[in-house]
């Protein structure tokens, strides 16, 4: 019953968006691929936001139900059956009778089964789609015949594009590249290592008294460079993010220089690559939000590169719908953490695989720490840091790792302001 009461839900929401799309016609970019999405859409949201009248995706508002209710500006009701109603009625008089609506809608496409990103290019057709990043084993992939089906779904919103669309995408990923002859539009490249359209250069982090404190990297087009710092974050990963907001940007006739002034504002979003002060005079990375295997490698190699730690600790948890990869790949991934963290904590059951790695690659025993509940490794965490530490904490939303943050962070009173996941529905959940 649950279930069908959600379909119809569902069903009436995309209604409601369809015909508000109809008669606004706004300029719609649509961010899609298998990690980043969200990062970028912030970044492109605060590229433009000065400029052009936009609206973006509420956190990851990326699925069948959260798109339609971007589109509408409408909130998650939740498991709340009379605010799903409210809803109902609210999309009903918004797209019958709104009379403004924002230029541009930044929406972020994710899938989890087959069929979703066809269910909705049905009604959704964007002007500019982003990919982001298309990696050999994705998230989600346990629900799909092979990795290959689930880059052929997300590819779908590519084969959605208005006939004058333009495709903006990752020029290092060689997925993407493989597939770009298929695609007819017009298409843009941002990337870090191969020159292209929007070429990042020079990315490092910003550090004041030996600690890190953000990141900075010059962007590189038509022969002009751009110096970009943001605040708060660490990694390559964002470097990505605002090179494709500034090709967004440019398409959608904002001038660069504006969309670089802007972006000095963004603020990633919490569990991305956030910067932390920890208890005992420790730093935390938290990145929480969730995991795939080519996340937790730039994460650790964001890791790696921080110069100046006491010690390098990575509290990695379960990656969750890999499916038959799952056990190879947190090995895989395990066996690259003797060469960037001194001391490794695993979370969850899938996660012994990574302290199976390590240990293979050489890690000591006495520095592997092995866990099946976030809590409790949260508050032995708290024992073992020593001032000078750098905590890295990553994994599937599932582990709720971010209560491990909570227990180390310097000021757990702003859990609710700093951290992911912190309204009263995730609380509710055990």
């Amino acid at each position: 019953m649950k279930a069908t009461l959600r379909s119809i839900i569902t069903a009436i929401l995309v209604a409601e968006a369809a015909l508000l799309l109809r008669r606004h016609k706004p300029r719609i970019v649509a961010v899609s691929g298998s990690v980043g999405k969200t990062s970028t859409k912030d970044a492109i949201f605060a590229a433009i936001k000065n400029n052009v009248y936009a609206r973006k995706s509420d956190k990851s508002f990326n699925s069948e139900i959260g798109v339609p209710l971007t589109v509408l500006g409408l909130p998650n009701a939740w498991n709340n059956p009379f605010f799903w109603l409210r809803n109902i009625i609210e999309g009903f008089f918004l797209a019958c009778f709104s009379r403004s609506y924002p230029e541009v809608l930044i929406l972020e496409t994710g899938i989890d089964r087959p069929g979703d990103m066809e269910r909705l290019t049905r009604w959704l057709k964007p002007d500019i789609v982003v990919l982001t990043r298309l990696p050999e084993v994705p998230v989600h992939v346990e629900y799909f015949s092979s990795p290959v089906a689930v880059i052929e779904e997300k590819m779908k919103i590519v084969q959605a594009l208005q006939p004058e669309g333009v495709l903006i995408y990752n020029n290092d990923d060689t997925l993407i590249e493989e597939r770009l002859p298929e695609v007819l539009q017009r298409k843009i490249g941002f990337g870090r290592y191969r020159e292209t359209d929007f070429t990042i250069r020079a990315d490092s982090t910003v550090y004041q008294d030996d600690q890190p404190v953000g990141t900075r990297f010059s962007l590189q087009y038509f022969g002009n460079s751009y110096d970009i710092s943001i605040e708060g974050t660490v990694g390559t990963q964002l470097a990505y993010s605002c090179g494709a907001a500034i090709a967004v940007a440019d398409e959608l006739s904002v001038p660069i220089e504006a969309a670089v002034a802007s972006l000095q504002e963004l603020r990633t979003a919490n569990g991305r690559m956030r910067l932390i002060p920890g208890i005992k005079s420790t730093l935390i990375i938290d990145d929480t939000y969730n995991a795939s295997p080519v996340a937790v490698e730039q994460a650790l190699s964001a890791l790696q590169e921080i110069r100046h730690a006491k010690r390098k600790i990575a509290v990695l948890g379960d990656m969750l719908e890999l499916g038959k990869f799952s056990t190879d790949e947190h090995r895989r991934i395990g066996a690259m953490i003797p060469g960037v963290a001194e001391v490794l904590f695993t979370v969850g059951v899938r996660a012994r695989a990574f302290a199976e790695g390590a240990l293979a690659a050489g890690m000591s025993e006495k520095c592997v720490f092995q866990y099946d509940d976030a809590l409790k490794a949260g508050r032995e965490l708290q024992a073992i840091l020593h001032p000078g530490d750098i905590v890295l904490v990553k994994a599937s939303q599932g582990i709720r790792a971010e209560r491990i943050v909570e227990e180390v962070m310097l000021q757990p009173q702003q859990a609710e302001e700093l951290l992911v996941r912190q309204e009263k529905a995730w609380h509710n959940i055990a």
